[in-house]
């Protein structure tokens, strides 16, 4: 019982003494939805195809070992060999643990919940996606150089959620729905306040 205790005290101890930031960030991402070797060759030949931003706030605590939860704003294009566009708008909350592996470079891992605000696929009316509020796990490395941070991280959808088509104005698509999760490289920079 003393040690459980002593234990409980100790991580208490260092919580409190953590040290602890807050910040903004914006970037890049590519998203990926699709064949992965369409999507590398598509890379190469129209690099803007697949890219979106994203736009948000962080905080961070701790510094050898830290959470960083985010929230972001996030837009997300997919082009498609019709030369139609998927685009989604939706909110992302990264829930990150890292370590601080040597110097300014760390790598991170964690759960990443999305809720989406909105959907659009050019002269195709859609339907809601099944789900609003979906799941993900991101993974990445990162190098912070006093204020100033950047970060690449991949992501993939979790959650199985599809958008289903509901009116094609004359336009003929084999399978009716399209696979809503997030399938993305993102490049981020950030900067404490």
């Amino acid at each position: 019982m003393k040690k459980a205790l002593l234990g409980l005290f100790l991580i208490m101890g260092s919580i409190s003494f953590a040290q602890s930031s807050y910040g903004i960030k914006a970037g890049l991402n590519y998203n990926g939805n699709g064949d992965v070797t369409d999507s590398a060759g598509d890379v190469l030949e129209n690099p803007d195809h697949n890219v979106g931003y994203h736009v948000g706030v962080f905080g961070k605590i701790g510094n050898t070992l830290f959470f960083r939860p985010e929230l972001l704003y996030t837009n997300t294009k997919s082009s498609y060999d019709d030369d139609r566009d998927f685009k989604m708008q939706k909110l992302d909350l990264p829930l990150l643990v890292g370590v601080r592996i040597f110097g300014p470079l760390n790598i991170f891992a964690g759960p990443s919940l999305q809720y989406i605000l909105d959907t659009d696929y050019d002269q195709v009316t859609l339907g809601d996606v099944e789900h609003d509020l979906t799941v993900g796990a991101q993974f990445g490395v990162g190098v912070n150089i006093g204020r100033l941070g950047v970060d690449l991280r991949y992501e993939r959808g979790l959650s199985d959620n599809e958008a289903r088509f509901i009116d094609t104005n004359i336009v003929t698509l084999e399978n009716g729905r399209i696979d809503t999760r997030p399938d993305q490289v993102i490049l981020s920079f950030s900067l404490e306040l």
